[in-house]
């Protein structure tokens, strides 16, 4: 058998924010692949904001790397949206001596410390993502405070008898017929016993 060269490896590391599409991350993985990254399966992704620092694949793929192996990401957001981290990301490479790649921006430390224009260049561009972040950020509250002003609710809808899930109006009929029970009305919707019986009190008025 012909042992697998581990050496010099290429992962790709692929993130979206809950609120993005989710086809977002099958757009970067084709990225990820011509800049460099032969197989999916070195490919890690996840969705979760980009001002998180302690995200589960993220910390993954910087567990698995080792001294030559490369880092490719299509842009510095989906690093990170935090400047600081950003800086605690480069000295990882620097001092685990890796290639990191973002677009068409290569930051090469597997044979020397990184130069002080590359680090300026990346800080920029990581100063950049954060006001792009604080941006969108002061958008979304500007736009929920102009809501609240005109009379308009934020958030969820309030469950009421008249917006009961479709899947629970489907099967309480089999419930009150004792077809089937509380655990089973659960299990059919997926949910908590404590769901079931307050959707019940709503349906019943009680």
């Amino acid at each position: 058998m012909i042992k697998e060269d581990v050496k010099n490896r290429v992962y790709g590391y692929a993130r979206c924010s809950t609120n993005e599409s989710r086809q977002d991350i099958d757009r970067q993985k084709p990225e990820l692949k011509s800049l460099g990254v032969t197989d999916e399966k070195y490919i890690y992704w996840e969705y979760v904001s980009g001002t998180k620092t302690d995200r589960v694949e993220f910390q993954k793929l910087l567990d698995a790397v080792v001294p030559g192996d490369t880092i490719v990401t299509t842009e510095v957001s989906r690093l990170t949206r935090s400047t600081k981290h950003l800086c605690d990301i480069l000295q990882i490479v620097q001092d685990k001596k890796l290639k990191l790649v973002i677009g068409s921006f290569v930051v090469d430390c597997t044979a020397d410390e990184i130069d002080p224009m590359t680090k300026g260049m990346l800080m920029m561009w990581g100063v950049f993502s954060e006001m792009e972040r604080d941006i969108i950020s002061q958008r979304v509250k500007s736009g929920m405070e102009n809501a609240r002003a005109n009379g308009h609710k934020i958030g969820r809808p309030k469950l009421d008898d008249s917006n009961l899930p479709e899947k629970f109006l489907k099967y309480y009929p089999m419930y009150k017929a004792g077809s089937i029970n509380v655990t089973d009305f659960a299990n059919l919707l997926s949910c908590s016993r404590t769901t079931i019986y307050k959707y019940i009190a709503l349906k019943e008025n009680k």
